[in-house]
């Protein structure tokens, strides 16, 4: 049960070309005659071509989905306060059983809607956890709460296998991990370097769990998630690293041994073990860009360039290197898999840390006129060469497909 997306116009052609390949092998084999394969080719174009929802109905089913929830949301708030508990407690059951079961009787008939109810029914489930530790005046771990949702997700997907309890997945399972961390560190900034090494590894992950011309629609998803967080995560870890203390706590007393354990052992083999998982050998590469993160985030430590103000140019020069090596991977990356998403952000990422270079070295010690015209110089021409590169390296891909 999930949305079944209209594909974009080079999956359509690509299919449409393997189609007519295959029935071309059949008419030359003589399995088939011309009329036959006429006939095939023609049905299965305009087969594929019925399969697929519009996206002004994706869009609405999605924005609908998030109405609802939102308008049932506001109702139950409003009236919350004149409920028993009892009471409360039945809204919260309802909330959640009673889209999952709209789901189950849409699922024949329409099944991108009983996706949409499913998926309300996951969110429902979340508010229903929190709700009832409201209720009932549980004073429990709150991370235990997200861990709980997480295992709601996972049961769902495992009976849907639909993308929307895939994306609840992704997203609780990592939200649970650092629940537990900021209770674990509570107001201990030593652990923020494995923490982004971590959080980047797995955004890396998931944008790499797609390979080749991998079509599955959870693979899509997770790629579409890594994609979106890659560059803010990296962005956020290089100025909070920058800050981060070494080995102590703000209130001065030595950070655990086990704590420290722990919050690298998840940084590290949480994020590998499903690269290994989805990408099997190929794996390595994202082996190497975990030790990529670590050198970028402790390089960002020692610099502390953003907040403090260290002109050691040598340290400068090594963050926006590392940056640069790294961008310049994902377009290899890209081109080695045939992935377009890969070679798009190490662009983006280039042509970020040329800009934070330029911000960070020569912006103040130019005046204020020239700062700004070599600012509108270097993101013209820059931004020129860099997508006439984009293009050039995307065709290349292609050809080589």
């Amino acid at each position: 049960m999930q949305f079944i997306f209209v594909r974009d116009t080079d999956s359509a052609v690509k299919l449409e070309s393997a189609i007519q390949k295959k029935i071309e092998a059949w008419q030359a084999a003589g399995l088939i005659d011309a009329a036959t394969a006429e006939r095939l080719s023609a049905y299965e174009t305009a087969h594929e071509r019925r399969t697929g929802l519009q996206w002004p109905v994706i869009v609405a089913l999605l924005f609908g989905g998030i109405l609802v929830a939102a308008g049932i949301t506001l109702f139950v708030a409003a009236h919350w306060a004149e409920m028993s508990p009892g009471a409360r407690f039945g809204v919260v059951l309802l909330l959640v059983g009673a889209f999952h079961v709209a789901g189950a009787f849409t699922a024949e008939k329409f099944p991108a809607l009983a996706t949409t109810f499913h998926g309300i029914g996951t969110a429902a489930l979340g508010a229903g956890i929190f709700l009832a530790a409201q209720i009932f005046n549980l004073h429990e771990n709150w991370a235990t709460g997200v861990l709980l949702w997480a295992v709601g997700a996972a049961a769902g997907y495992a009976l849907l296998r639909d993308w929307v309890q895939a994306a609840f997945v992704a997203l609780l399972v990592p939200a649970w991990l650092i629940s537990e961390w900021q209770i674990a560190t509570y107001r201990d900034d030593s652990t923020l370097v494995p923490f982004f090494i971590g959080l980047l590894s797995l955004s890396i992950a998931y944008l790499t769990a797609r390979m080749g011309d991998d079509a599955s629609t959870t693979r899509r998803l997770l790629a579409w998630i890594g994609g979106l967080s890659l560059l803010p995560v990296a962005i956020t870890g290089i100025l909070m690293t920058s800050e981060s203390g070494l080995s102590y706590r703000q209130d001065g007393s030595p950070l655990p041994v086990a704590t420290a354990v722990v919050t690298w052992a998840v940084a590290l083999l949480f994020p590998l073990t499903l690269a290994v998982l989805w990408r099997g050998a190929e794996a390595w590469i994202n082996v190497a860009y975990v030790a990529w993160a670590a050198l970028l985030f402790y390089t960002a430590r020692f610099a502390a360039i953003f907040y403090r103000g260290n002109d050691n140019l040598l340290t400068m020069s090594l963050l926006y290197v590392l940056l640069a090596v790294g961008s310049v991977g994902f377009v290899w990356w890209g081109l080695r898999e045939r992935r377009r998403e890969r070679i798009n952000l190490g662009i983006a990422g280039f042509a970020l840390s040329v800009l934070g270079f330029y911000f960070s070295s020569f912006m103040g010690k130019l005046g204020r006129s020239a700062s700004l015209i070599g600012l509108g110089i270097l993101c013209l021409a820059g931004g020129f060469a860099l997508e006439k590169m984009r293009r050039r390296l995307v065709a290349k891909m292609e050809a080589t497909s």
